[in-house]
């Protein structure tokens, strides 16, 4: 018998998670120069780390040597501080991906099901598979979250709802006032998993007030990050706010020191860093209209978005990815999602926007 045989059919099933390309690999594939290659895959912040989150990194290369604290403290603190929670609400994840799989291993186990969007996140039915639950997928609505339809997917099984707002890869965004809805109707039996990856794009006029939620719900859990808008993707380091109860079983399954103590300073400097903050969402901002703009001048139809990426459709969308890899210009194909006919690019400088127009273009007419 082969070793791998004695893994659990559950895991051996598991599809891995597709990455976006790294521009080393197209460099090498297709023989280009690696400065000339424009990546727009993986919706990370073109403008980079904050200046003081680079600073606070540097000041912690002495003492790498050393073990960075397990209960992250001065970065609890200083996130209790911005959100108005308490210490034993936060539980600290290697990026928010690592808090998603906590919440999975935490309160799912062969026999339950946890219920998810159509077009969600990817990572949702990785880590409900990895742990032996079944995953539970209701159609979307016009690309996004469909909370009715959801509401009555729940089961007897059900113990987990993962819901991304804005979602990714479409961007969409549930209004406050139907989330909380949503909220509200969920039995108190089932976590409520809201990932909130892209919440610090959103206009003030329709980002939710979700932390001030949790006082009302005790099986609320947000889930946030520093990978998108504060530049931070490479260090990984995310977070979650919950309920000190659901907190505490979070951390029952978190390994130790699982966020590094150069993530830690770094996060801290970026709370910090508002200017830096504001200049990002406004790059966004701009940038998000200067690609709808140029799709629409293309006649592509895509999909309106929230978050710092777009989704677009695209005739023979594989082959198009392609041409755009031969360009220098690397997209994310998103079949994987239920999207074959569509590419997400994410928003970069203006120039690298520019340079993912003008290839698109050429492309187009090839």
């Amino acid at each position: 018998m082969d070793l791998c045989d004695l893994a659990p059919g559950y895991v051996r099933a598991i599809a891995p998670y597709p990455p976006g390309k790294p521009i080393s690999e197209l460099a090498r594939e297709m023989g280009l120069n690696p400065d000339d290659i424009v990546k727009l895959a993986s919706n990370e912040n073109p403008l980079g780390p904050s200046p003081l989150a680079l600073a606070a990194i540097r000041d912690c290369l002495p003492e790498l040597a050393r073990y960075p604290d397990g209960n992250g403290f001065a970065l609890k603190s200083a996130l209790c501080a911005k959100y108005g929670v308490k210490t034993d609400q936060v539980v600290l994840g290697n990026g928010s991906n690592d808090v998603l799989e906590f919440a999975a291993r935490a309160f799912l186990k062969p026999g339950d099901s946890a219920v998810y969007s159509q077009h969600a996140f990817a990572v949702y039915p990785l880590v409900v598979q990895a742990v032996g639950a079944r995953g539970i997928e209701v159609s979307a609505q016009n690309f996004g979250n469909d909370p009715q339809a959801m509401l009555e997917a729940i089961e007897e099984t059900t113990r987990l709802i993962f819901l991304a707002n804005p979602n990714n890869p479409t961007g969409t965004l549930l209004a406050s006032d139907v989330l909380l809805d949503f909220i509200e109707q969920v039995p108190r039996e089932v976590l409520i998993v809201l990932d909130e990856a892209y919440y610090e794009y959103l206009a003030p006029e329709v980002a939710a007030d979700s932390v001030s939620w949790l006082k009302r719900f005790p099986n609320l859990l947000i889930a946030r990050t520093f990978s998108k808008a504060y530049g931070l993707a490479g260090l990984r380091v995310g977070f979650a706010l919950a309920h000190q109860d659901v907190a505490a079983m979070l951390n029952r399954v978190r390994q130790p020191f699982n966020v590094s103590s150069v993530a830690q300073a770094a996060a801290i400097a970026a709370l910090g860093d508002t200017a830096h903050l504001h200049d990002s969402i406004a790059l966004n901002t701009a940038g998000m209209r200067q690609i709808t703009g140029g799709l629409s001048k293309l006649k592509l139809d895509y999909i309106p978005s929230f978050g710092n990426f777009l989704s677009f459709r695209i005739g023979n969308a594989t082959a198009m990815y392609q041409r755009l890899l031969k360009r220098g210009v690397i997209v994310r194909p998103v079949a994987n999602y239920g999207m074959p006919d569509y590419l997400r690019v994410s928003i970069g400088l203006e120039a690298e926007n520019r340079k993912f127009l003008s290839a698109l273009t050429d492309a187009i007419q090839e």
